[in-house]
C-alpha cells in the first residue's frame, strides 16, 4: 500500500496540463486550456483544463477530475495503478507502508488467484497451439469455424486436455495450491480424485478492464444433449459475473472512439464480429443482462445497440434488455438478424461493408422495434393492441430525460394512432407509481392492501417532486460549491436583532445546518460535507486542494465536478466597462437564500411524512389518539416554521 506521504507528493507534483498534454493537444484560452475530449468524439472542443484548480472537465460527456482521475478514466486503471504511473512520470520513488497481517493475508490470496488465472490462460493457449491434442482437436475446431490466428492471439483462446486432470497436475507441480484451483473453478473434486473442470473444451478467457484474465468460459466439442454446451467459471474474489462483460478489454477503445457499443450474447459472436472489423462489441457471456454490466458500458458510451438473434429467444432477450438499459439512463437501439442467423454466422457471410450497412439499415430505436414487433402479433385485435401500447408506455416511463420522453410519446402517438394527451397521462400515472414506491421506501410505509387507499394523490406527488431527491441534490451541490470554492470568504449577515455580523462562508453554512441537525440526502455529498466540517474544525479554514487532491478518487472527482465552471468571464467585458455582477459578489444574498430554501424543503418533506403517518393511524383500530395528537402538534409547529421561512426567501436561486 502506498503511504500517505508519497501519495501527497505525487498529487502535489503532478501538473494537470502536463499530464493531459500527453494525450490531448491543448490550446491556451484565457487562464485555462482547451482541447478535444479523449473520452468521446466531438467536433467542437469542450475539454477544459484549469491549471489553477488542478482539474480537467469535459462539458460534453462529463469526464474529468484531477490528474489521477484523468489517468484512471483514460487508461482504465485502479487508483493505485494511476498513482504509480504518475510516480514513474515524475520519478517519484514509491514507498509502500507495511500492511497488517490480515491485509497481507488478503492481498496475498488475491495475488495468488491472479497469478493462477494468468498461468491458466497461458497454459490453455499454449495447449491449443503447441500440444498434439490441442492442435488436432481444439485448433481444428477453430479453423473449421474460420477463426483466424490473429483472433486466437487477440482473445488468448485456448484448449483444455481431455485427459482428466492434466492441467491440475501441471498447476500443482508449478506450486499452485489445489484449494485455490478449486475456488477458481479450474479444478473439481470427484468421488475418488480431482479433475479438470474444463477438460475436453476450447477455452475463452474472460478479461477485466486492465486485461488480466479473471475467469474462463469453456465450450464442449461433443455433439450430445446430455453435456452442457458451455461451462463458465463460478463466482470468485476475482470474478463477479453480473459486473463483467466478455470482450470489454478488447473493445473499450473502439467503444470510446465510435461512441457506441454493440451488445451480443455469446463468446463467438464477439470474436467473429471483431474478426469482421466491428470491434466495439461485448457479450453478456450467456448470463441474463444485468444493471452492473450496463453501468460498465456506460463508462465508455451512452449508446447501446442490442444485436441479437431473430428467433423467439433472441427477441425475448432484446425486449428485456431494452428496459434495463433505459433504467440506466442510456440510449438503446435494436438490430434483429435474419431468422436462422446469429452474429457469429452472419458476420462470416458478409463483407465488412455489407455487415455495417445491414446494421445501420436495420437499427431501430426501441419505440419502432417494440411497436412493430407487438403490433405484428396483435394485428387488429383491440385487446392485444392495448396491451402493446401499455408495454411501450411502461418502457417510456423508465426514461429519465424529460425531452427524450416527450419525443418517444410523440413517436408512439403517430405509430399507435393514439392522442399524445392520452399517452402522456398514462406515462404520468406510471411515473407516479414509481414515486409512490419511492415514498413508501423513503417513509417506511407498509406496502399492504389496507394502505393502498392512502397512496399519494396527484397533488401530493407534485409536492414530493418539488422537494424530492433531484431537488435536494441540486441545492446540495450549490451549497457544497459555496463551501469548497468560497469557504474562506467573509459574509455580511443580518442577525435576528438586525445587526450585521461578519462570518466566513464555511462557518455560516456549518452554523445554519448543524444547529438544526439537517443532513444532506445524497450519500457522497453528505460525506464531503462532513469531511469539510472536520477539516474546518481542525484547521480553522477550508482548502480546495484538500478536496481536489483527496486520496479517495471518488471524492476528488465529485468535488472537481462541483466547483468547476463551464463559462469563464471574458476579460473583454472588463475592458469594455460592461458591468457583470460575479457570483462571488452576491454570496451574502445567494447563500442565505439557498439555506432557507433547503430548510423549507426539508420541513416540507418532514411534514409530508407526518401527514402520511397521521392517515395511517386514523385507519388503524384501535385508534391511538395520544399518538395522533402528538403528530398533529408536530405538524402544526412545522407548518408555522415553513410559513415563517417563506417570508424570508428572496426568490434568488443560483
Amino acid at each position: 500500500m502506498i503511504d500517505q506521504q508519497t501519495i501527497g507528493k505525487i498529487l502535489d507534483t503532478a501538473d494537470i496540463v502536463d499530464v493531459v498534454s500527453d494525450y490531448v493537444t491543448l490550446k491556451k484560452r484565457g487562464v485555462n486550456y482547451i482541447g478535444s475530449c479523449p473520452f468521446h468524439n466531438e467536433k467542437t472542443p469542450s475539454f477544459t483544463v484549469s491549471p489553477s484548480k488542478g482539474i480537467c472537465k469535459c462539458f460534453g460527456c462529463g469526464a474529468g477530475g484531477n490528474a489521477v482521475n484523468f489517468i484512471m478514466e483514460l487508461e482504465n486503471m485502479s487508483y493505485p495503478e494511476a498513482l504509480k504511473q504518475l510516480a514513474r512520470k515524475y520519478n517519484i520513488p514509491i514507498e509502500e507502508k507495511e500492511l497488517s497481517d490480515e491485509e497481507k493475508k488478503e492481498k496475498s490470496k488475491l495475488e495468488s488467484l491472479r497469478i493462477i488465472t494468468d498461468f491458466a490462460g497461458k497454459y490453455f493457449n499454449n495447449a491449443l497451439l503447441n500440444s498434439e491434442e490441442g492442435i488436432a482437436i481444439g485448433l481444428s475446431y477453430f479453423k473449421e469455424r474460420e477463426v483466424y490466428r490473429t483472433t486466437i492471439d487477440k482473445f488468448q483462446l485456448g484448449y483444455c486436455s481431455n485427459k482428466g486432470a492434466e492441467f491440475t497436475e501441471n498447476a500443482k507441480k508449478n506450486g499452485y495450491k489445489e484449494e485455490l484451483l478449486t475456488e477458481l473453478g479450474l479444478t473439481k473434486k470427484g468421488q475418488y480424485s480431482s479433475f479438470d473442470f474444463f477438460k475436453g473444451r476450447v477455452i475463452f478467457p474472460i478479461h477485466n478492464l486492465s486485461g488480466h484474465v479473471i475467469a474462463f468460459g469453456g465450450r464442449t466439442l461433443k455433439k450430445t444433449k446430455e453435456i452442457a454446451k458451455y461451462f463458465n467459471s463460478p463466482e470468485s474474489p476475482l470474478y463477479h459475473k453480473s459486473d463483467v462483460l466478455y470482450g470489454i478489454y478488447q473493445a473499450k477503445r473502439s467503444i470510446t472512439s465510435t461512441d457506441k457499443c454493440y451488445l451480443v450474447e455469446g463468446y463467438t459472436d464477439v470474436t467473429s464480429l471483431h474478426q469482421a472489423g466491428v470491434e466495439n462489441v461485448v457479450a453478456s457471456s450467456g448470463t441474463a443482462l444485468t444493471k452492473g454490466q450496463i453501468r460498465l458500458i456506460k463508462r465508455f458510451t451512452q449508446n447501446i445497440t442490442i444485436l441479437y438473434d431473430g428467433d423467439a429467444a433472441g427477441i425475448k432477450a432484446a425486449l428485456k434488455g431494452i428496459d434495463l438499459v433505459l433504467e440506466q439512463g442510456m440510449n438503446v437501439k435494436v438490430v434483429l438478424l435474419p431468422e436462422g442467423e446469429d452474429p457469429d454466422s452472419f458476420s462470416k457471410s458478409q463483407s465488412h461493408t455489407e455487415l455495417l450497412a445491414y446494421i445501420n439499415d436495420q437499427e431501430k430505436d426501441f419505440i419502432h422495434f417494440k411497436s412493430e414487433l407487438l403490433l405484428k402479433d396483435a394485428k387488429q385485435d383491440p385487446v392485444k393492441r392495448a396491451e402493446a401500447t401499455r408495454s411501450i408506455i411502461d418502457s417510456i416511463s423508465k426514461v429519465s430525460d424529460t425531452f427524450l420522453r416527450t419525443e418517444y410519446v410523440r413517436t408512439t402517438s403517430i405509430i399507435m394512432k393514439i392522442k399524445e394527451d392520452i399517452l402522456n397521462n398514462e406515462v404520468r400515472k406510471r411515473i407516479h407509481k414509481i414515486i409512490e414506491k419511492e415514498n413508501k421506501q423513503q417513509f417506511n410505509l407498509p406496502s399492504t392492501e389496507s394502505n393502498r387507499q392512502f397512496s399519494p394523490s396527484q397533488s401530493e406527488v407534485k409536492d414530493y417532486n418539488e422537494f424530492g431527491k433531484e431537488y435536494f441534490n441540486t441545492i446540495e451541490v450549490a451549497l457544497l460549491k459555496y463551501l469548497i470554492k468560497y469557504g474562506n470568504n467573509n459574509l455580511e449577515i443580518e442577525n435576528d436583532i438586525h445587526e450585521i455580523e461578519i462570518k466566513t462562508v464555511a462557518q455560516y453554512i456549518f452554523d445554519e445546518l448543524m444547529i438544526d441537525e439537517i443532513n444532506f440526502t445524497n450519500e457522497i455529498y453528505a460525506d464531503i460535507f462532513l469531511r469539510a466540517f472536520e477539516y474546518h474544525r481542525v484547521e480553522g479554514k477550508i482548502s480546495q486542494d484538500f478536496f481536489i487532491k483527496h486520496t479517495d478518487p471518488y471524492i476528488s472527482k465529485v468535488s472537481s465536478d462541483i466547483i468547476v465552471s463551464k463559462y469563464e468571464l471574458s476579460q473583454l467585458y472588463e475592458k469594455q466597462d460592461i458591468v457583470i455582477e460575479k457570483e462571488e459578489r452576491k454570496l451574502s444574498e445567494l447563500i442565505p437564500n439557498n439555506i432557507i430554501i433547503y430548510k423549507s424543503r426539508s420541513l416540507n418533506k418532514l411534514s409530508k411524512e407526518i401527514e402520511r403517518k397521521i392517515k395511517l393511524i386514523s385507519n388503524t383500530k384501535p385508534l391511538d389518539i395520544e399518538k395522533e395528537n402528538e403528530l398533529l402538534i408536530q405538524q402544526q409547529k412545522i407548518k408555522n416554521a415553513i410559513q415563517k421561512m417563506s417570508g424570508l426567501i428572496n426568490r434568488v436561486i443560483p
